[in-house]
């Protein structure tokens, strides 16, 4: 690996560091047809009924064949859950991969209602979205056509991917993974603090998994 790559990695912090060589390195071994993207969805038939359960993970993981597609969903996801890591969830690993481990158990929930069998880029909208609640004021170039506030951003990112896609189905996953990040963002930001006015289960990551990332 280039020296220059490797010290970039390095700065990247550890969850989005770890999620983004998980994805880059599914959609390679897919491109070298190591394995086949109807060996990484998920269904419940497969995952459960036919025990494979390494496809409840998988599906967070393909981001689709390496195309500009990818490269955006990448991209956006890389730069925004970084973001977020490195400013609400500093120094708190186990609180960011909480949040993320919630959020896919929602999305793997959801996934027979919107026939989703890939729930990676669902997922990967939820941290932009959060970002973007948790910096209303913060003002966005959007590759220097137009400028919008943060809070407009996931919505203008899902017509993005609608016109990169032709078809309104490609963009159905981001918007599902909105739902889920305002749901996320509700309960977490919301209903936390005005309803217990401090910490709580869905926000504080437990103990266990706090030592097993070193945050105790």
């Amino acid at each position: 690996m280039p020296v220059g790559i490797e010290a970039w990695l390095a700065q990247v912090p550890p969850i989005t560091r770890g999620w983004i060589a998980c994805a880059v390195l599914t959609s390679l071994a897919v491109q070298c047809q190591l394995v086949t993207p109807l060996q990484l969805y998920f269904s419940y038939k497969s995952a459960f009924s036919n025990v494979q359960l390494w496809r409840a993970i998988t599906t967070f993981f393909f981001f689709g064949h390496i195309s500009l597609d990818f490269v955006f969903h990448m991209f956006f996801f890389m730069r925004y859950s970084r973001m977020l890591e490195e400013s609400s969830f500093a120094n708190r690993r186990a609180d960011y991969f909480w949040l993320l481990l919630q959020s896919a158990i929602m999305l793997l929930a959801l996934s027979p209602l919107f026939t989703l069998p890939f729930l990676s880029s669902p997922l990967a909208f939820v941290p932009i979205y959060i970002w973007s609640r948790r910096h209303p004021s913060t003002q966005i170039s959007l590759f220097g056509i137009m400028t919008i506030t943060a809070p407009y951003l996931p919505l203008a990112l899902v017509g993005f991917s609608w016109l990169l896609n032709g078809s309104w189905r490609a963009a159905a996953g981001d918007l599902v993974g909105c739902g889920v990040g305002h749901v996320v963002w509700f309960v977490r930001d919301v209903w936390t603090r005005e309803m217990l006015g401090g910490q709580g289960i869905w926000s504080d990551a437990p103990d266990a998994l706090k030592r097993l990332f070193g945050d105790l």
